[in-house]
């Protein structure tokens, strides 16, 4: 169960950043801009309950590199940017230090 919080918390993330990068260069209110809002409205209500089952030295360095690996992804396959090996090397690496903390951590 904890670890569906993460992912819904992830998943409402990454629509989030998908939602604003589409409404950004449009009017000041559209439905992109709303929907991205809401999506991190949504998010913030399961990162609260995230923190009520891990520690924050956990729960912060999980959602933000699992968010920042989805984030790329939907930006290189549904939005069409261009993403280069090194920057996937980068978030890999960034995955192995959270990976560290996280596995550090629990045993």
């Amino acid at each position: 169960m904890p670890a569906l919080l993460i992912l819904i918390t992830v998943g409402l993330n990454t629509l989030a950043q998908a939602f604003l990068k589409l409404g950004s260069g449009q009017s000041p209110l559209n439905v992109y801009l709303l929907g991205g809002i809401s999506a991190y409205g949504l998010s913030t209500v399961f990162y609260v309950l995230v923190l009520g089952k891990f520690n924050l030295s956990i729960a912060y360095p999980i959602v933000i590199g699992l968010t920042v690996l989805s984030a790329t992804t939907t930006g290189a396959y549904f939005l069409g940017e261009k993403v280069t090996a090194i920057q996937w090397l980068g978030i890999g690496l960034m995955l192995s230090g959270i990976s560290a903390i996280a596995f550090g951590k629990i045993s």
